[in-house]
């Protein structure tokens, strides 16, 4: 365990998630934070919500949960919102509504302070994925400042960061295959699923025997030291300082898999930066992506008996 509490900035998306019954507040990066946060981690989440009775209710219920908002902004863009569908396994599907308060989230110059002040940075992709038409569109004259675009803001944040993590969350149609492959060299740690491995080990040619294979060459044409692929049900795979660890999963009823990835994340990174090794780190992160893949929502309460129980 660190000496000092860590502190990471998470920056990305915060959505509400629209299921048949109910929504959920959600959004890759919040949920990160969010498990951060209940780990005991001092988080900075830089995001923003539209000036809408969904914005309001989001920043509320984000102040009730105990998150710092002070760099969660607000736009005259809708609150972001996602159509949830889960199949008979639980498994979920996204329809994720475009042009969103967290498309344009403002440069700040204390965004900057708080990742120069992080132990980590963590992105997801789908912050970034107007940035390919608003590049096309920009000209000569175009700054930081009059665009808001994303992508601008997180090259200068990269630069200052001890360590960024990106974590994929590639949904079609919202990604550009040119902007997930630059960040991903940016970053110093890269998370996937393995339908999105298989996906980019085809888009840039990766021709591996095994997934050891693909995760060691990936992690060298992007000079990225540390990456992680998930595998559902059967656990998760990581590449790090030079070698292959495998976490086979745990047994689990699933309810739905929202978020689960994003907990599973939020464990791994805060395992390797407590100084665990990277086999307890992936073991954990696996067994608290398994709870919350067998409740509701994507941040349901997990309680470190639960975690030790199922560690046996």
């Amino acid at each position: 365990m660190p000496n000092t509490p860590l502190k990471i900035a998470s920056y990305g998306e915060i959505l509400w998630d629209v299921f048949p019954d109910e929504k959920r507040l959600g959004g890759a990066p919040l949920n990160v934070a969010l498990r951060l946060h209940s780990f005991g981690v001092d988080v900075s989440m830089i995001s923003s919500l539209g000036n809408d009775a969904l914005g309001k209710e989001a920043l509320a219920l984000i102040k009730e949960k105990g998150l710092d908002t002070t760099l969660i902004q607000r736009n005259d863009k809708p609150t972001g919102q996602v159509k949830v569908t889960l199949d008979k396994a639980g498994s979920a599907s996204y329809e994720i509504a475009q042009d969103t308060a967290w498309d344009a989230i403002a440069w700040n110059e204390k965004n900057a302070e708080a990742v120069t002040a992080a132990d980590a940075l963590i992105i997801g992709s789908l912050a970034f994925r107007e940035s390919g038409n608003i590049l096309d569109a920009l000209d000569e004259d175009s700054t930081m400042a009059e665009t808001a675009v994303n992508l601008e803001a997180i090259e200068v944040l990269a630069e200052r960061s001890k360590f960024t993590v990106f974590d994929l969350n590639l949904r079609a149609p919202h990604y550009d295959l040119e902007i997930v492959a630059g960040l991903m060299e940016a970053a110093d740690m890269i998370k996937l699923n393995d339908e999105e491995l298989e996906l980019i080990v085809m888009a840039m040619g990766i021709e591996g025997d095994t997934l050891e294979d693909e995760l060691k060459m990936l992690s060298a044409m992007t000079e990225t030291p540390t990456v992680c692929v998930t595998l559902g049900s059967e656990g998760a795979m990581l590449y790090h300082k030079g070698g292959i660890h495998t976490q086979v999963g745990f047994p689990a009823k699933v309810v739905d898999t929202v978020g689960a990835g994003d907990s599973f994340l939020a464990t791994l990174v805060y395992g390797l930066l407590s100084g665990e090794t990277a086999e307890d780190a992936l073991e954990v992160a696996c067994a608290v992506g398994s709870l919350v893949a067998g409740k509701a929502g994507a941040n349901p309460m997990v309680t470190n008996d639960e975690i030790n129980d199922l560690l046996g």
